[in-house]
């Protein structure tokens, strides 16, 4: 049984790491114009706060367009793309906020 507990633990672990990178990403690229965190309004008052985004679409969705390169139709929001590593620690970030 403990073995199946370490396991449990180094999983825990990692996920709050993979959380901790996707933050990082998250307050160098977004929280400009987007709130990043459990509360408080974004910056730019049109820039919607990252803990709403999964009651719009699965942010799994995003996966795709991140590595690609996120654009949008409005001006403001700059393009840009995260290498393949970094996607899967920004999704993980969005989803702890759900």
């Amino acid at each position: 049984m403990p073995v199946i507990s370490g396991i449990a633990t180094v999983s825990a672990s990692a996920d709050e790491q993979s959380v901790r990178r996707g933050k990082v990403i998250a307050v160098a690229k977004c929280s400009y114009c987007h709130s990043i965190e459990r509360t408080g309004r974004s910056p730019r008052a049109a820039a919607p706060p990252f803990r709403t985004l999964h009651k719009q679409y699965p942010v799994e969705t995003l996966e795709d367009a991140l590595a690609e390169g996120m654009s949008t139709g409005h001006p403001r929001m700059p393009e840009f793309r995260l290498e393949p590593n970094q996607v899967g620690d920004f999704i993980s970030f969005l989803k702890s906020l759900e």
